[in-house]
């Protein structure tokens, strides 16, 4: 039987020395940081039982006490979010480990739900969401798309135009659908993530969720209605400002 009230620990994964955007999660967004944008949103989920940072800088880590936000010192070695999260799971016990991004200001609470209502099915280990695709994302090789079964297992995620549109028939456009970098594991999945060989795909694309894939490890995609807009560049940052002004 599945354990119907399972322990779910969010996890924001806040690490200072991004490439393209360093800082960003300390950038300020209409007078706060960005980092509380994530934060608050996620406390407001009432499905997660605790969220807390995980950094690898004692510079968030400082603004995290200053603010009363749980934190969790982890190495600067660490590759990706994932491992990242891996790294808290080792120290926090959960049922299920919730992967937060902490460049998504525009989180709502409503993605963390939808998230985490396919565990409803014991069967399912990971999850993470989609959303209708805009047209000017369609080719936009920064906006990851997904294509899934009909019930809803991912097939495969790329940052190229998926699925192509040969014939080009107005009367029979595939419907394209972005990928959200939000994700839901159960312990036993995330456990095995790091001990799971790096292939080809994840590679060639830059995408870690195709490790799971490439190993034969399904996720279940949900759709949301609610779009977000990940901080990459200063003109992400600025767009979403406005937004939040607004």
């Amino acid at each position: 039987m599945p354990d119907l009230n399972p322990t779910v620990l969010g996890v924001i994964p806040a690490r200072l020395a991004s490439t393209r955007l360093p800082r960003k999660v300390l950038r300020e967004i209409a007078g706060r940081p960005m980092l509380a944008w994530v934060y608050e949103a996620a406390k407001k989920c009432p499905q997660l039982n605790q969220v807390l940072i995980a950094t690898d800088s004692e510079e968030v880590a400082a603004l995290c006490r200053q603010n009363r936000w749980p934190c969790q010192l982890t190495s600067p070695d660490l590759p990706s979010g994932t491992d990242r999260l891996h790294a808290v799971a080792q120290l926090i016990h959960a049922d299920i480990y919730v992967n937060i991004q902490g460049d998504e200001p525009l989180l709502r609470p409503e993605h963390l739900t939808s998230l985490l209502k396919p565990f409803s099915d014991r069967h399912i280990e990971v999850t993470t969401l989609k959303v209708a695709c805009t047209p000017e994302n369609i080719a936009n090789p920064n906006a990851v798309k997904v294509v899934t079964t009909s019930e809803g297992r991912a097939l495969y995620f790329s940052r190229a135009t998926i699925p192509y549109d040969r014939d080009a028939r107005p009367e029979e456009t595939p419907r394209y659908w972005k990928h959200l970098g939000l994700y839901a594991y159960r312990k036993s999945a995330l456990e095995r993530f790091p001990t799971l060989p790096h292939r080809t795909l994840e590679h060639a694309e830059r995408l870690e969720q195709l490790r799971f894939l490439e190993n034969g490890i399904h996720i279940h995609v949900e759709p949301t209605p609610h779009d977000t807009i990940g901080v990459d560049t200063e003109s992400d940052l600025h767009r979403v400002e406005q937004l939040l002004r607004a």
